[in-house]
């Protein structure tokens, strides 16, 4: 799956632009990315949200337990990959129906949460249990709500275009060719919302984050962790 987004929308992290002025390597507009994913990727289907925000993605060589699948409602676009284990209990919550998919159910808590805003965003993510990555934007409001599960079974990449656009995508080589250097794993347990302040953990949502410089050799130029034994054991 891919998800580009205009600085408009997602304002480029500096920890993945200082990788890139690092160590420079190649780099390709937005526009040229998503071409490349309709082109390299079987029955790729594409989604033009102005000019601002691209979603594409394929059901081309997922896993049966790893699903790609796409919600749309009241201008609202979801990109989930991977399944939720407690689905049936979060069906009831939220008033779905048995056919409803985990798409449309991280789209109506969305909704709920936008809406009435009965408890944080972190909390929300919390509940959510099982292997995922999922892109969500609100077109109508141009939020963008971007997250990972705290293990990290379902790989998810972020990184800067030529042009100055956000990447998100599961496929690293696909970002590699595009955002060079300035690339780096997006961190499980986390999320990135451009209206509440940007990427923040929901597993441990009073934890700042911290970017660590890759090495010349590493594919990616910065891995985010969350502050704890690991980020102070990667600074030694």
């Amino acid at each position: 799956m891919l998800g580009v987004f205009s600085g408009e929308v997602v304002e480029a992290p500096g920890e993945l632009l200082a990788a890139g002025s690092r160590t420079p390597s190649p780099k390709t507009r937005a526009a040229d990315l998503l071409d490349r994913f309709v082109g390299q990727t079987n029955s790729a289907i594409s989604i033009h949200l102005g000019s601002i925000a691209n979603l594409a993605y394929s059901h081309s060589h997922h896993s049966p337990l790893r699903r790609r699948v796409l919600a749309v409602k009241d201008e609202i676009y979801c990109l989930f990959e991977g399944g939720l284990d407690n689905m049936g209990s979060l069906k009831q919550e939220y008033g779905l129906c048995k056919t409803a998919n985990e798409a449309v159910l991280v789209l109506e808590a969305y909704k709920a949460l936008r809406d009435r805003a009965p408890y944080p965003l972190s909390s929300m993510l919390a509940h959510l249990s099982g292997t995922f990555s999922f892109l969500l934007f609100d077109t109508t409001t141009s939020t963008l709500l971007v997250a990972s599960d705290p293990d990290g079974k379902v790989p998810l990449f972020w990184g800067i275009t030529a042009d100055g656009w956000v990447a998100f995508s599961d496929d690293l080589g696909m970002l590699k060719g595009s955002c060079g250097k300035s690339l780096a794993p997006f961190p499980p347990g986390c999320f990135y919302s451009n209206a509440q302040g940007g990427l923040k953990s929901f597993e441990n949502p009073k934890n700042k984050i911290t970017a660590i410089p890759a090495t010349e050799e590493e594919v990616c130029g910065a891995t985010f962790k969350v502050e704890g034994s690991l980020v102070l054991e990667a600074r030694h």
